[in-house]
């Protein structure tokens, strides 16, 4: 009777390899209860947190210069030819056999780079011929020739010939003039480049360096994440107990919360329904004491009263006697199926349903400590194992070549120092190229500047109508202007050339053989065939890959992962793969028996008493007391008092008259005890047991209740305990098991498309092309472009510069033109006859 354990065991059977054995632990039940049911999530674990991405400094975006357009097209027209990247590669891979090989790579050099070549020739021609011409000139104007003479004959068409002169000088120096403006602009990008380079190095240096550093813990924050999820489930083993034990109750609760709640409430019942059978046993010993000693009293009084009228000296009290003999006090009172219901009640006690109960709590409330006891050897070495999750999991950081990236980051460190170290030198040699180039702008400025002077001057003093002789120091300031400009130009315009020959050659190359190779792609094809540059060597990868394909990813942002083709050094699926254990699990676990002990709620022998006791409670019966009340209440003792009150009247015996006077009077002290104290209790015993009743028929309704709940919860147990200890184990060690899962997709994800995204890279990259190629170079080539521009439209300035000046400068000799005709009268000719 009451709760009955069998022995309770957890076995757990067969062992694993070690990772095996530490895995087994997570998958454990995945072979037990197919059957089952779908069951609710478990608890989430704290969800990984995301690879901490570097925030990088912005660089500057390619811009494009205000020449470039015209440049770009220039070299396309100068140097169409293809890069020469099989010269090149001739080059890099024999450089033994150059000495061998130089004349034909020299005569496909010249081939390739015959645009140039052309235009060398061209400006050479011009340094060459510019000073001769220049001599040539002085001397012939020296003689008095080549318009040195300074005469100017006038027509009828010298004005008109000023005016188209004077325009077409005018429109050179122009643009001669715009050619100066954009030197200067050029100069001054330059200027801006070569101060912002350093800026722009160093910003994309330092995002190299954060790139390079944030790899290395990227990969540290997905093995730490390994960690932490191992110490979760580490924690809940250590917590399987509690929550194991927890899940298992909560199966139980729904069914056992209705059998213990009723058991309870019939515990409490029974309880009230002792209190209220003593209190009813209290107020029937009250009662049947008072009727006792009512019933004494009465007896006395009444056996007196015989004794009087028994007495020959009582006149006619003879008549008395049958209404005395008739006289009765009926005092006894009995509750039938009382005492059947008091012995059923303390059978119920006996039981001691509290003791039950908290037997029954007790021993659910210890399925936790069940369960932590048993599995307290295997959760340790689980625990131990587990450590070999973490050590696979870490083998990552070896696989990947970190290493690489450590000696990449000295490497640029060491850039970087470099670049530190000739920055002074590199801002000293600007400050030269810029006062140099301002020198030559200045210089061409002071062609120009002569040229409007003379331009401007010249038209201000002359007069048509003037003499040519006669011409105002303003026009002739103007036509002097005009000369210097020319000398000027036949100065400085070989120097320049020079220049712009050079500057031509070296930005037209840098252009020609860098930059628009670097745009379209072909000068990183021809580092990915350099010697020296074979990755797929060096990573140790299956697949070729190239520099372009790298910058190609990087430029899109790719991670390292698709970008360096790590799958192929790693094999990723394998070493976060957590499940491809699960049939020797399932093979090593399939003996697992995992038993609660059977319990019994209520013996049999218990609901047995129960019932009969709710059987003695529905057959309590409270009609005899109310018969009590009734027949108590209609006794009244006065009515014999007052006869024998009339008797005595009628005695002349004081003794017998003041006899019959005193026991009338007790009869009434009878009757007035009954009622004022027998009626009353009579009263309060009826109320009791009407109380006591209405909880008695309680009794019979919660009785049913508890077997009922009692019977649906021992056959839930009965039949549902395997399979629930079976279900909430598997879905614990599914738990876990989903942490592990959840980590290893989340870092599968995470190494393959977020660690070491290169987007830095390929922005450092175009950084470098935007410093040296969209600034520097293009810059540079405008410059050049510029000053050539000028040399080019020097030599049609100095033509009608020479030309413009003698319609302004003062002659020496002079010519006039009349448009009127004079004519001579000519005497006519006469014969003479001799």
């Amino acid at each position: 009777m009451g709760l009955h354990e069998s022995v309770s065991s957890w076995r757990w059977q067969g062992s694993g390899g070690a990772f095996r054995a530490a895995v087994g632990v997570l998958l454990l039940g995945l072979s037990l209860a197919q059957s089952v049911p779908p069951h609710a999530a478990c608890p989430a674990a704290a969800a990984p947190q995301s690879v901490p991405q570097p925030q990088y400094q912005d660089t500057e975006k390619d811009v494009m210069g205000f020449l470039s357009g015209f440049v770009h097209s220039f070299l396309q027209t100068v140097q169409p030819n293809a890069f020469p990247k099989d010269l090149i590669m001739n080059i890099v891979q024999y450089p033994d056999q150059l000495l061998e090989s130089k004349q034909g790579n020299l005569r496909e050099f010249l081939v390739y780079d015959v645009g140039f070549l052309v235009c060398t020739a061209i400006g050479v021609l011009y340094i060459i011929l510019m000073p001769i011409v220049g001599f040539l000139l002085a001397c012939c104007r020296c003689c008095g020739n080549c318009g040195g003479k300074m005469y100017q004959k006038q027509t009828s068409s010298t004005n008109c010939h000023r005016r188209s002169i004077y325009w077409t000088a005018f429109g050179t120096t122009a643009i001669i003039l715009a050619g100066n403006v954009c030197m200067f602009m050029s100069n001054t990008d330059i200027k801006v480049s070569v101060e912002q380079s350093q800026v722009e190095l160093n910003k994309s240096i330092n995002n190299i360096h954060s790139y390079l550093t944030s790899v290395p813990q990227q990969i540290d924050k997905v093995v730490n994440e390994s960690y932490r999820t191992v110490e979760e489930v580490s924690r809940n083993l250590d917590a399987i107990g509690p929550q194991l034990g927890k899940e298992i109750k909560a199966q139980f609760k729904g069914t056992l919360d209705p059998a213990l709640s009723s058991v309870r409430l019939l515990d409490q019942e029974t309880v009230n329904t002792s209190l209220g059978l003593s209190q009813l046993n209290s107020s029937l010993t009250q009662l049947q004491s008072s009727m006792e000693r009512l019933q004494d009293n009465f007896t006395a009084i009444k056996d007196r009263m015989l004794q009087t009228i028994s007495n020959a000296n009582c006149v006619g009290c003879i008549n008395l006697k049958p209404e005395l003999e008739k006289l009765t006090l009926d005092t006894s009172i009995t509750i039938p199926s009382l005492s059947e219901f008091e012995s059923a009640m303390d059978e119920v006690n006996k039981t001691n349903l509290p003791s039950k109960i908290k037997e029954m709590e007790d021993y659910f409330d210890s399925i936790p400590q069940r369960v932590t006891n048993e599995t307290k050897g295997i959760v340790q070495s689980s625990k131990q194992l587990l450590g070999n999750i973490k050590t696979q999991i870490s083998q990552v950081t070896n696989d990947i070549p970190l290493s690489s990236l450590t000696d990449l980051m000295g490497s640029l460190d060491q850039v970087e120092s470099q670049m530190f170290k000739y920055t002074p030198v590199i801002e000293r040699a600007e400050e030269i190229r810029w006062a140099v180039s301002v020198a030559l702008c200045c210089a061409v400025l002071l062609v120009v500047v002569c040229y409007l002077l003379g331009l401007v001057l010249g038209p201000l003093g002359l007069s048509p109508k003037d003499d040519p002789t006669e011409r105002s120091c303003t026009a002739d300031c103007g036509g002097t202007f005009l000369m210097m400009g020319a000398g000027f130009s036949f100065l400085f315009s070989w120097l320049f050339m020079i220049v712009v020959t050079l500057l031509f050659l070296l930005g037209g190359n840098l252009y020609t053989l860098i930059c628009r190779p670097w745009n379209n792609g072909q000068l990183l094809e021809l580092l990915a065939i350099t010697p020296g540059f074979d990755l797929r060597q060096s990573l140790g990868l299956k697949t070729n890959i190239t520099i372009p394909d790298i910058y190609r990813d990087c430029k899109q942002n790719q991670p390292l992962w698709t970008t360096l083709h790590l799958y192929e050094l790693i094999n990723l699926d394998d070493l976060l793969n957590v499940s491809k254990y699960t049939e020797q699990i399932q093979q090593e676990f399939e003996s697992t028996v995992i038993t609660l002990p059977s319990v019994t709620l209520l013996s049999p022998e218990l609901q047995k008493q129960l019932s009969s006791f709710s059987n003695k409670a529905s057959n309590l019966d409270s009609t005899a007391v109310t018969e009590k009340m009734n027949k108590v209440s209609s006794i009244n003792l006065n009515t014999t008092a007052d006869n024998m009150d009339v008797f005595a009247a009628a005695q002349s015996n004081n003794g017998i008259k003041k006899e019959l006077i005193n026991e009338a009077r007790d009869l009434r002290q009878i009757q007035a005890d009954i009622e004022t104290i027998i009626i009353p209790q009579l009263e309060n015993l009826n109320s009791t047991i009407k109380s006591f009743k209405s909880i008695a028929d309680q009794i019979n309704g919660t009785v049913g209740e508890v077997l009922s709940n009692v019977g649906t919860a021992q056959d839930f147990l009965n039949t549902n305990t395997t399979q629930i200890v079976r279900t909430e184990s598997r879905k614990f060690l599914d738990c876990q098991l989903g942490y592990l899962i959840v980590y290893a997709d989340w870092a599968n994800l995470t190494i393959t498309q977020q660690v070491g995204r290169c987007g830095p890279v390929a922005g450092a990259v175009d950084s470098v092309d935007n410093i040296l190629c969209s600034h520097l170079v293009d810059s540079l080539n405008a410059f050049w472009f510029s000053l050539g521009w000028c040399m080019i439209f020097f030599i049609p300035g100095i033509i009608f510069s020479m030309k413009l000046a003698k319609y302004y400068r003062r002659m020496k000799y002079s010519d006039a033109f009349d448009d009127h005709i004079i004519m001579n009268h000519i005497p006519r000719a006469q014969m003479k006859i001799t």
